[in-house]
């Protein structure tokens, strides 16, 4: 019986060849993009679920508490005495790991006379941490033994960078890197001495979906500052670096908030009286989705915006749905007579609507089939636009093929019951006669009611996209207060020469024909990765100011390489050193003066007094951060050994 039904309905598909296409190319592009979304979303929300212990991980974030009460903010940092510190209150911890993310690194392979033989630079994925964090996090290792990561200048290479470093990687075991990199602590961007690490184990390939992006992991212990000042042993408990994190194992015992109150009492018990900060715990579950508090790979998504995601592509299931509902009833009178025979011949209501139900899953079938193709193709443009790594691979992917055929089956229901309906109540003597309206239909005129919910759910789509665009155009064109047009910037080894190396860079920079002005950076006016906040002193403060500032390191040429405008005083003077310092208006209000000039001549100090530097000049408030952000607090000064990049601006005129 099934049998003769779908042969029937493929000869009546074939039959209306134009009515097929149309309508397996309307579902399949819909199903498409639904499945698309689905495959974002999927990937999105499986971030570091593959962790065996992932329900018992959390990280541990500083809670800062202005003293306005303005409200509790968090950040990643942590101070450098807590791991060891948690150790020693909270013996319970089944592990402890601290992590500090390298970035800009230079790695050198050296030979076996200890001569470099390649040269490589990671922007990120250099991690420095202990054995605890393998006992923690699941990354499985080829060679080697995590416990190397006891002894300093040990480090653990994943496959793909011992293959790029060395070719094969079973060959870097015990093979010999050098390490030049910098680190940051608190406002302080320091170069570091090159160290020479042993290769001691391989990592397996690192999945795409996880917030640690590893490609080399260093023994902690390993004194890659050479400064034990203001390196990674610094003992102050309000010196912070985002890049410097804690991450815990808690026993099955412990709850969450039982914890967090300890944590606050211990914060009491650890800083000085005037502190306000304290710590609380973050489970890993949550990491992906903190946009304001972020992670090591610096890509987050809300949850909210998964919502939303769901609701555009239900929404456009819905539209191909109705739509395929539409030309399936506006068919209807052409297949009348078709209807009045077989219901002449014998067919009850059921069979006919079995029948025509059966040619919908035939053409959603196929639907499905040339969505699963439009996707294949349509995915590596994907992740190019949005910087992902998505895959399609329906085998080795369960939860693929459960959506496929819930779709299948969804799309089946919805889009043809109603047509089946339709056409199995035609009345047999008119069928034959032809005489079907509108009205002895009994039911078409639904049709015209879904027309127009289609098109609001049309609209609203179309109203969405507006607002997108304009709010994109807003982005576009609204002033950031600094110059952006034909500026290149370009990364840039800190200089451990004073000035030497920027002044000589310069000047061949500047001898290139059509290179206008060139300036070394720590970061652009509105990049705000090396961003460096600090707090300070005002006037010779004795405590430091209840609010913190922005600090960005620039030569003299920044401000009129950027264009920045001055409200108040004078430009930074030359100098490889921090001398003086240029603030934004932000910085004036903060600090409660009513006029620019009114800061001009005063003392800032910062680093715990280990920057003591007047005010020269007040410049106008421009974008340093996203739009999410109000303006900063901001200050600037000079100092060639925190210089990151130069930017060159060039003419806007033809270059011969």
């Amino acid at each position: 019986m099934f049998k003769n039904y779908f042969k029937i309905a493929r000869r009546n598909l074939l039959r209306n060849k134009g009515y097929t296409v149309m309508n397996i190319t309307g579902l399949a592009v819909g199903i498409a993009v639904c499945m698309m979304i689905f495959i974002i979303i999927q990937f999105q929300t499986s971030f570091d679920l593959f962790h065996a212990k992932k329900d018992r991980i959390y990280r541990v974030l500083t809670e800062h508490h202005p003293a306005d009460a303005a409200g509790i903010s968090y950040g990643k940092g942590v101070p450098f005495p807590l791991p060891t510190g948690l150790e020693t209150a909270f013996p319970q911890l089944e592990q402890i790991a601290p992590i500090y993310a390298g970035h800009n690194d230079q790695l050198q392979v050296l030979d076996g006379n200890g001569i470099p033989v390649k040269n490589f630079k990671e922007q990120n994925g250099v991690f420095y941490t202990t054995p605890s964090f393998f006992r923690i996090f699941d990354f499985p290792l080829l060679a080697g033994s995590y416990t190397s990561l006891k002894d300093p200048n040990n480090v653990l290479l994943t496959k793909e960078i011992a293959e790029k470093y060395f070719g094969d990687w079973k060959t870097a075991m015990g093979k010999t890197l050098k390490l030049t990199g910098s680190y940051r602590i608190g406002a302080g961007l320091f170069q570091s001495p090159p160290i020479a690490l042993k290769v001691s184990g391989i990592l397996a390939s690192v999945p795409a979906n996880t917030d640690f992006q590893l490609k080399l992991v260093i023994a902690f212990g390993t004194d890659f500052t050479g400064d034990q000042e203001y390196g990674l042993q610094i003992p102050h408990w309000n010196a912070t670096a985002p890049e410097f994190g804690c991450y815990i194992l808690l026993p099955p015992d412990i709850t969450v908030g039982d914890f967090n109150q300890q944590l606050s009492a211990y914060a009491r018990k650890v800083q000085s009286a005037d502190e306000r900060d304290s710590y609380a715990i973050q489970a890993l579950s949550e990491v992906h989705y903190d946009t304001q508090t972020g992670n090591y790979s610096n890509k987050t998504i809300s949850r909210e915006l998964i919502n939303v995601l769901w609701l555009i592509a239900a929404f456009i299931l819905l539209i191909a749905c109705v739509n395929f509902i539409n030309l399936s009833t506006a068919q209807a009178v052409n297949r009348a007579k078709e209807v009045g025979v077989r219901k002449v011949l014998g067919s009850n209501k059921s069979q006919l609507q079995i029948q025509f139900i059966v040619e919908t899953f035939l053409i959603v079938t196929g639907a499905v089939g040339l969505a699963v193709a439009i996707t294949l193709l349509a995915l590596p443009s994907i992740n190019r636009l949005l910087e992902l790594s998505l895959s399609f691979n329906i085998l080795d992917n369960p939860a693929i093929i459960l959506f496929l055929l819930t779709v299948a089956f969804m799309v089946t229901a919805l889009a043809g019951f109603y047509p089946s309906l339709v056409l199995s109540r035609f009345n047999p003597v008119h069928a034959l006669q032809r005489k079907l309206t509108a009205g002895t239909t009994n039911g078409i005129s639904l049709r015209r009611a879904l027309v127009v919910f289609q098109f609001i759910i049309a609209q609203a789509l179309i109203i969405g996209t507006l607002v997108i665009v304009k709010q994109m155009n807003y982005f576009m064109s609204r002033p950031l207060g600094f110059d952006k047009d034909a500026l290149v910037n370009v990364p840039f080894r800190p200089d451990s020469t004073g000035t030497e190396l920027t002044d000589y860079l310069r000047q061949q920079l500047l001898t290139v024909n059509g290179v206008q002005a060139v300036s070394f950076s720590s970061n652009t006016p509105i990049e705000n990765n090396d961003d460096l906040w600090t707090e300070l002193k005002f006037d010779r403060a004795i405590k430091e100011a209840d609010f913190q500032a922005i600090a960005k390191f620039a030569d003299n040429d920044y401000v009129p390489t950027y264009k920045l405008q001055l409200v108040a005083g004078r430009n930074l003077q030359p100098s490889g050193m921090t001398s003086e310092f240029l603030v934004n208006e932000s910085l004036v209000k903060s600090l409660g003066l009513k006029k620019p000039e009114d800061i001009l001549g005063k003392e800032i100090s910062m680093l715990g007094d280990l920057i003591k530097c007047p005010v020269v000049g007040v410049l106008k408030d421009f974008n340093d951060r996203s739009f999410h952000h109000s303006l900063a607090p901001l200050l600037i000064t000079t100092n060639s050994t925190m210089y990151r990049q130069v930017g060159i601006k060039l003419t806007t005129t033809n270059i011969a």
